[in-house]
């Protein structure tokens, strides 16, 4: 690595550093909503404060229209938060959720939902399959696509599908059921209801996985809901019940009566539904449901509005508290807290009754309790006695009824991928025979473990046992598939039929026609991949940026054995970079490009085969990659668009950042050994591939570069990193190295700060393209970034606005984002993007800003994710010392806590269970 100047490099001090002077403290660096360090210490389970850089990272993604406000330009002090900011990965799975009754999920999250693994739950999965097996097939396919598809373009929010007011709480404690006594081995006592099952659990509008924040703004860029001020002044006379005016009117009327911005009142109807100016009038912590809003405030509002009847020890408070600590929990990775950590969050908050506030929000369903093995490293599994009883330690875990439902939904998903799998067939057999008895010999070659076939719900084959024959390429299919596949499969299907119909049937390709394409795979790993997908339905494969050829080989290989078979990226940058890698794999193929699309585009119908007449997609084989940005509710509404048979591969670098929203899904996956794995054998070269591989395994060392591929820049302070930084984007990387300053990309830990994005992306403009900001800040030329979804950033540039909204272009698509958006923070300045906001993407230079105040927001997997974004040069702003090895050395990533890997686990198990008896 070189600490030259690159040349035309000019000291600091002859340059003055623009857009310093509204420098931020690291505990104010935007997560979404202004989430800080001290709030995120809150909702972790370890009690410990999040980091700034990854309470960062995960807001990074999740700048959806509704995360904006605390993260908006500098001076924006009208900003109020952005509407429609549902949950992360909602969009699309609202519909198959509407699906099942209300009360279903609720009525099982009694007394059962706390036994190991909470498989007394009825799980979700299926819901739009089994709704289409009902006669309505048609009209929920088309439903789930427009749903999907609204929430994508930003037409409507997910909370818009839940809009029913949440019922008031009164003041005093309701009745509830007897408490049982805690389990044995639980590491805190946590009540639970003993007695009957709870009513139907309320329909939570969940705030965004990127909304609300927890502490104090401590940014003075913060904007929007932090208007709400903590104690109105001369309130407006509320009026009497029943003399609202319907809808948002009504809800500007009781904001105002309560010294709220009137801003709120279109997202508050949208996330409270059609009574929501009553259910506010009767509980006003009911605007924490809305993205932005939080405690302090919520708490002025109520006291505006109650008076001297306003304290701390109100039960509605505590309910209202107790979903928002999930919420921020979400924010944070968590799809479930720790009993022990929530009761200190809460008492933290002044409820004065921790543990009865949790035993109420239990009981009325708005929680459920799990309880969850705790794996002690070295420590042998428990042998079961006579009774049955175990001594392994269990600790309680809590967590709102989307999340958990998304889990179960994946976990049973996965399953049933796995157990609906059938083997390669030799050319003699029909493919409704059972798979080859000896097809495991040669899926050995593949690093892998293969676990036993899960077990999914009971009733879910009977309901699905006709899907495969259903999944017929008439339905949508795209054009250009055909001509990828060979002769004699031009419809992607074998020439066997069934008895009573001539449905055609998927092509099943023979094992010597799976071990010819593996034979002539471009690599050994593309070999061990394409072996592995032949003998499973769902295979996990982990490799680095190299080791992307290895899933593109398996594509190609898939369709030129008639198989529907299509790749799946995070961005669309990754999806240009697996077409290439397809072309490179297929070259006399001019389709083969058509079977790369984004799991957004995929799931709403813009791109890919579409669905069938079940609402699944008409597809054969689906690789995902980027898997590690999969969080639960993207992952549940993908793995339930699967129909039966499906072949399923997930493939990402486990290095990378996880998810912005909730869940570690990747991670999950591997650690419980549930599937083949095959693990890439392919390095990356060069440079920057050399010192990546070193951070991977926790060695942060010099790499030669004579042609100036990693540089470092050292600075002494945020101003000199800013200085530096525009002085390398706009001058030092064009001239040295031809990278012109659109094709380089600033990186750095979290938005706020002296050396955030809004700092670095406000000096950057001054020097690239100055303007006064005509339209919400931004002027024609400026590099921004959209978030069209949370957890989706799209860059783009301005090309022009009117009324109709601020224009881009975003990889040469026109998409005109609406003024409210656009004031709601869903654009802002794109020069220079967090690493959450990165992952996914490459360029051809990136530039990594390190100041000395981003320290404790580092971890090895945001060093790995950061400087892996450069494919042909790597400066590193180094403002942080010797905190740069030291984290890649010691903290690894920070932990989340999720379920995902004992529901696999238990899936395993309660398949293994028979064959033990016997």
């Amino acid at each position: 690595m070189s600490t030259d100047r690159l040349a035309g490099d000019t000291p600091p001090e002859q340059e003055a550093a623009p857009g310093t002077a509204d420098a931020q403290t690291p505990a104010a660096a935007a997560a979404p909503g202004g989430n800080t360090e001290a709030a995120a210490a809150a909702a972790t389970p370890s009690g410990e404060a999040a980091a700034p850089g990854e309470a960062e990272a995960s807001d990074d993604d999740t700048t959806a229209p509704g995360n904006g406000p605390a993260e908006a330009a500098p001076g924006d002090a009208t900003a109020a938060p952005a509407p429609g900011n549902a949950t992360a990965a909602e969009d699309g799975r609202t519909p198959a959720q509407g699906a099942a009754a209300p009360g279903e999920d609720a009525a099982a999250s009694g007394p059962e939902a706390a036994a190991p693994g909470s498989q007394a739950r009825t799980a979700p999965a299926g819901a739009p399959r089994d709704t289409a097996a009902s006669g309505s097939a048609q009209a929920t396919a088309a439903a789930l696509a427009a749903a999907v598809r609204a929430v994508e373009s930003g037409e409507r929010s997910a909370a818009s599908f839940f809009n029913a007011p949440r019922p008031a709480k009164p003041a005093a404690p309701a009745g509830r059921p007897a408490q049982s006594a805690p389990s044995p081995g639980s590491p805190a006592p946590q009540d639970r209801p003993a007695g009957p099952a709870p009513e139907p659990a309320r329909q939570q509008p969940a705030p965004e996985a990127g909304g609300p924040a927890r502490p104090p703004v401590v940014d003075g860029d913060a904007t929007g809901p932090a208007s709400v001020a903590a104690a109105p002044t001369s309130p407006a006379a509320a009026p009497g019940p029943g003399a609202y005016a319907p809808g948002a009117e009504g809800v500007r009327q009781v904001l105002a009566a309560g010294g709220a911005p009137e801003a709120l009142a279109d997202r508050a109807a949208e996330v409270l539904g059609e009574r929501a100016a009553e259910a506010l009038r009767e509980d006003p912590w009911q605007l924490l449901a809305v993205p932005g809003v939080r405690p302090e405030q919520a708490d002025g509002f109520a006291r505006a509005l109650l008076g001297p009847a306003c304290g701390p020890g109100d039960e509605r408070r505590a309910q209202a508290l107790v979903g928002w600590l999930l919420e921020q929990a979400a924010v944070a990775g968590h799809s479930a807290l720790e009993a022990s950590a929530l009761r200190a969050a809460l008492a933290q908050r002044a409820v004065p009754d921790p543990d009865d506030a949790l035993q109420t929000a239990i009981a009325d369903g708005a929680v459920l309790v799990f309880q969850d093995a705790i794996e002690e490293p070295g420590r042998p599994r428990p042998v079961t006695d006579e009774d049955g009883e175990e001594a392994q330690p269990v600790r309680i875990l809590l967590g709102l009824d989307r999340f958990a439902m998304a889990e179960e939904s994946v976990a049973d998903g996965l399953a049933r991928l796995l157990n609906t799998f059938e083997a390669a067939a030799g050319p003699e057999d029909h493919p409704a025979d059972g798979p080859a008895p000896d097809e495991d010999a040669t899926a050995d070659d593949a690093t892998t473990e293969a676990a036993p076939a899960p077990a999914t719900d009971e009733g879910r084959p009977a309901a699905e046992t006709d899907t495969t024959p259903a999944a017929d390429t008439d339905h949508g299919t795209e054009a250009g598939t055909e001509a990828s596949r060979p002769a004699g499969h031009a419809d992607g299907t074998t020439d066997h039929t069934t008895d009573d119909t001539t449905v055609a049937r998927p092509a099943r390709p023979s094992p010597a026609e799976w071990e010819a394409t593996a034979a002539a795979a471009p690599s050994p790993s593309a070999a061990e991949l394409i072996r592995a997908a032949a003998h499973s339905g769902l295979v996990a494969h982990t490799g680095a940026e190299a080791a992307r050829a290895e899933p593109a080989a398996l594509l190609a290989a898939a369709r030129s054995l008639g198989l529907r078979a299509f790749g799946a990226t995070h961005t669309e940058n990754g999806r240009r970079r697996l077409a290439t890698d397809l072309t490179e794999c297929a070259p006399g193929d001019p389709a083969i490009g058509t079977a790369a699309v984004t799991v957004s585009a995929l799931l709403s119908g813009q791109q890919g085969p579409g669905r069938d007449a079940d609402g699944a997609l008409a597809l054969d084989l689906l690789v995902v990659l980027d898997a590690p940005q999969l969080d639960l509710e993207t992952a549940a509404l993908l793995v339930e668009s699967l129909p039966d048979g499906t072949r399923l591969v997930l493939s990402g670098d486990p290095g990378v950042l996880w998810s912005a929203g909730p869940g570690r899904l990747f991670a999950d996956l591997l650690a419980a050994r549930f599937c083949p794995q095959v693990a890439s054998r392919t390095p990356d070269f060069g440079p920057i591939g050399e010192l990546v591989s070193g951070i991977g395994i926790g060695e942060l060392s010099q790499v030669e570069a004579p042609g100036k591929e990693v540089v470092i820049v050292p600075v002494r302070d945020a101003k000199e990193a800013v200085h530096r930084t525009v002085q390398l984007v706009a001058d030092s990387v064009p001239r040295a190295l031809g990278v012109p300053a659109d094709r380089t990309q600033v990186i750095t830990v979290g938005h706020g700060g002296a050396a955030g994005t809004r700092a670095l992306n406000a000096a950057l403009k001054e020097r690239l393209n100055p303007g006064p900001g005509r339209f919400g800040g931004f002027d024609p030329g400026d590099r921004v970034a959209y978030a069209p979804a949370p957890g989706r950033t799209v860059p783009g540039t301005v090309t022009d606005a009117d009324a109709a909204g601020l224009r881009l272009d975003c990889d040469g698509a026109a998409v005109v984002v609406p003024r409210e958006q656009v004031g709601a923070g869903a654009v802002r300045h794109g020069w220079a993007l967090t690493a959450h906001q990165a992952a996914g993407m490459r360029w051809p230079a990136a530039v990594v800003v390190l100041p000395g105040d981003a320290a404790g927001g580092l971890t090895r997997a945001w060093v790995y994710t950061a400087f892996s974004r450069g494919e042909r040069h790597l400066s590193v702003v180094q403002g942080v010392d010797q905190a740069l090895p030291r984290a890649v050395a010691e903290v690894p990533v920070k932990e989340r806590t999720t379920r995902l890997r004992t529901l696999l686990q238990q899936s395993v198990q309660t398949t293994q269970e028979p064959s033990t008896a016997d």
